[in-house]
């Protein structure tokens, strides 16, 4: 009998806690949070192949969040874009594609050439490109990364980690727009001369994992194969990354086993929603004299499937002087679990309040004066 229950203790710990065993680094995080939910060398510098377009994608679309590019805007493809080896979709020289048509034949196809061409319209040249990717390293606070390309060819200055690539992926995955681009399985790219190219994602799993959307694969000979997933169930959203695969196969497979780990162990739960009210807060100068106060975003917390915890809050609210808009950070929510202190969240004004004129200021004063207030 004890030497059962010993055998039971030792499969359930290796069930749970040892995962991705075939690649060389994993790892899985909560999206919401950022917390680390299983690593197993996440910082360990390795070659990210075509993982690398992640951080490509993410200054395409933070260019086209500030209004630096559209995607109806047509791209001209240089030689140089046209020349590059590896996945590509088989670009002509002075060929014209949208915006549009290059990001999904990226993230479906993982075409370098669209990779290069793109980085060339924004930044005028791959050089100067990388040098945004890099700004961008840098300003995330990644320690184990640096490009030296837009798509991931071996290059021995070239190298992420496991957990850098998951914070890029959160950072992507906050532009939701592209999660409709990396959920495509199949699509036709129609060419300039009329021929169409047919592109398959390169990661498969999106047609068998139950909420999986994204995100990028990457092989290459030094690289091995690689794998950035994302899936999304009960509101939850779990990033996981696997490096230096030895097959296709292995990295989905220990790629659905992170994702299974997380999913069958955590849950996201809504503390307070965005129509909790939160009180007024007064406002000076302001055409109204007070403004209700409104959460950012929900209020949550990742625990395990049987933790259930009593929560609690305080408010930590900045005066407020008009002109303030929704939007506009205005103090914090602080998330007490259990008498301990475990998050903060930003909050807003519900309704926009402007500047108060001298007339609006006329009529406040007259009214305190009838009134006896003043």
């Amino acid at each position: 009998m004890k030497k059962i229950v010993v055998f039971l203790c030792f499969l359930f710990i290796f069930s749970t806690n040892v995962f991705a065993a075939s690649a060389k680094s994993s790892i899985l995080i909560e999206f919401n949070s950022g917390e680390v939910l299983m690593e197993e060398n996440s910082l360990e510098k390795r070659a990210p192949a075509s993982m690398t377009k992640m951080m490509t994608l993410l200054i395409i679309m933070e260019k086209i969040e500030d209004g630096s590019i559209k995607l109806t805007d047509k791209v001209t493809i240089s030689t140089n874009a046209s020349n590059m080896g590896g996945s590509q979709v088989f670009l002509n020289p002075n060929e014209v594609m949208s915006v549009d048509d290059l990001i999904k034949s990226i993230c479906i196809a993982s075409a370098n050439d669209s990779a290069v061409a793109m980085a060339e319209y924004i930044a005028g040249s791959e050089e100067k490109f990388v040098n945004l990717m890099n700004e961008k390293v840098k300003a995330l606070g990644l320690k184990n990364t640096n490009f030296a390309n837009v798509h991931g060819l071996d290059n021995d200055n070239h190298y992420s980690c496991a957990y850098d690539m998951a914070i890029i992926a959160r950072e992507l995955i906050k532009h939701e727009k592209i999660l409709e681009y990396s959920s495509i399985y199949e699509e036709y790219l129609k060419k300039n001369d009329g021929s169409s190219i047919w592109m398959v994602n390169t990661n498969k799993l999106i047609r068998y994992y139950k909420g999986l959307d994204g995100l990028k694969t990457g092989y290459t000979t030094t690289a091995g194969y690689c794998l950035t997933a994302t899936a999304k169930r009960n509101d939850m959203r779990l990033i996981s990354v696997v490096m230096g695969e030895e097959t296709s196969e292995m990295r989905s497979k220990d790629t659905i086993e992170l994702m299974d780990y997380g999913f069958n162990n955590y849950k996201l739960k809504v503390i307070y929603d965005q129509t909790t009210k939160l009180g007024t807060q007064k406002v000076i100068d302001g055409k109204v004299d007070e403004v209700e106060l409104k959460l950012m975003q929900n209020v949550t917390d990742l625990a395990e499937i049987d933790n259930n915890g009593k929560y609690d809050y305080k408010l930590k609210v900045n005066q407020i002087k008009a002109p303030v808009n929704v939007g506009d950070k205005v103090g914090t929510l602080i998330l007490y679990k259990d008498g301990k202190e475990i998050s903060t969240f930003d909050i807003t004004v519900k309704n926009s309040v402007k500047k108060a004129n001298f007339f609006d200021l006329y009529k406040k004063n007259f009214k305190k004066l009838v009134s006896g207030n003043l």
